[in-house]
């Protein structure tokens, strides 16, 4: 049999897909609330894009209360770097929205655009990979971490201690899952 050919459609998943068969159970206003979820999500990942465009442009934005312009004008007047990758190993790393370190300070800010409000405890694992790949005691530095969302900033400098109790959770999870694999092997 000759299939048709949908090259289009390749590598891409349908909101409606096999994959995904829970939907099978839905009733309309089910599918509907999935579906408004769904492109919530799309329309995040759209504005984390175009936010991570203006930073890399230094582009600022109109001076309004709104989360999206409050972000991204700070990221470029602290002179962020915008959609880092923090890595500890293959299985912890993460992407920090925006982040910089210089003079032993360390800012990391997440953007936040959908209705379910952001945690702290994200930019926390983000602040110990960073001093876990860069060999950075978090007792010799000062941290601040922002969430920006509904049009607020939320700010948090956390205690060096909080910090290390997390790198050393990192260091001590990825040894188990290390072991885990090495055992199956």
């Amino acid at each position: 049999m000759n299939f048709n050919a949908h090259s289009n459609y390749e590598g891409l998943h349908a909101f409606l897909s096999a994959s995904k068969y829970h939907w099978i159970n839905y009733d309309d206003q089910k599918i509907a609330e999935t579906y408004f979820s769904y492109q919530a999500t799309v329309r995040g990942t759209e504005l984390h894009d175009f936010a991570a465009t203006c930073i890399k442009l230094g582009q600022k934005l109109p001076n309004t209360p709104k989360s999206l312009n409050m972000y991204v004008n700070d990221a470029i007047g602290f002179k962020m770097q915008a959609e880092q990758v923090l890595l500890y190993s293959e299985y912890c790393f993460g992407t920090a929205d925006s982040i910089s370190f210089r003079n032993k300070f360390l800012r990391i800010h997440d953007l936040k655009t959908g209705n379910i409000p952001g945690h702290m405890e994200q930019l926390k694992i983000y602040a110990a990979l960073f001093c876990l790949e860069y060999r950075v005691d978090p007792k010799d530095i000062e941290i601040e971490l922002r969430i920006y969302q509904f049009n607020q900033i939320a700010i948090e400098s956390p205690a060096p201690e909080e910090i290390l109790a997390i790198c050393d959770k990192i260091v001590h999870f990825d040894k188990v899952i290390k072991k885990i694999n090495i055992e199956e092997e």
